[in-house]
């Protein structure tokens, strides 16, 4: 995409940045629908419609500078509210509502490599069909792959914390969650030290290597 004017590059990323985030919160609240808490649903949460999810700070500000920037992209939405107590296994089942966010965000990248396989059946004849495919497909995958892998993070609040959470006994349980007023600050940390780089950099860039291939580039 190093050919691409800001604007051209900002046009590629916006779909696939609000519908990594979107879904993956929906996905929380259908989850824990399933499971016995209709929170979410009864708040108007449960819709594709990314203006119910925006949030200014985690789905504008640092998506746009973070790409002006020439980084690696990554966001966040306003939480789904999810009622434990509404939950049949609470423990149990905010484990598995934690992880269908991740999974959320695996099926979006299978569904962008599909979309890079249509655009390449344009290119050689109406590129200006294909390469838009292309680029937006190849952005889907990255942020989708790279909000994945960060949100299995084991750290409170992020997904990875609370499935953790939930194979732990409670005591140590309870200990892991007391650290979630601090996740943000953990997290901050480790981007300025280069440790969150070094975490994630072989597993994403394995996991995308592997998105590429199946999207035939």
């Amino acid at each position: 995409m190093n050919n691409l004017s800001s604007m051209q590059v900002f046009a590629v990323w916006v779909l696939p940045v609000l519908f990594a985030i979107t879904v993956h919160e929906v996905a929380h609240g259908w989850v824990a629908k399933q499971y016995g808490d209709r929170t979410a649903e009864m708040l108007g949460r449960l819709t594709l419609n990314p203006l119910k999810h925006i949030d200014p700070i985690g789905t504008i500000l640092v998506p746009g500078v973070l790409l002006l920037m020439g980084g690696f992209v990554f966001g966040w939405a306003k939480p789904v509210p999810i009622n434990p107590r509404n939950l049949r296994s609470p423990k149990r089942d905010m484990a598995i509502v934690a992880v269908a966010g991740p999974i959320a965000n695996l099926l979006m990248a299978l569904f962008w490599a599909l979309i890079i396989r249509i655009g390449t059946l344009f290119v050689g004849g109406q590129e200006m069909i294909g390469l838009p495919l292309i680029y937006m497909g190849s952005a889907g995958i990255s942020i989708n792959i790279f909000l994945m892998m960060l949100n299995l993070l084991p750290i409170p609040p992020l997904d990875g914390g609370r499935v953790l959470a939930g194979f732990l006994p409670g005591p140590l349980a309870y200990k892991l969650n007391r650290l979630e007023p601090y996740g943000f600050m953990i997290l901050i940390a480790l981007i300025y030290f280069g440790g969150l780089s070094l975490l994630l950099g072989p597993p994403v860039y394995w996991l995308q290597k592997i998105m590429f291939t199946f999207a035939g580039i």
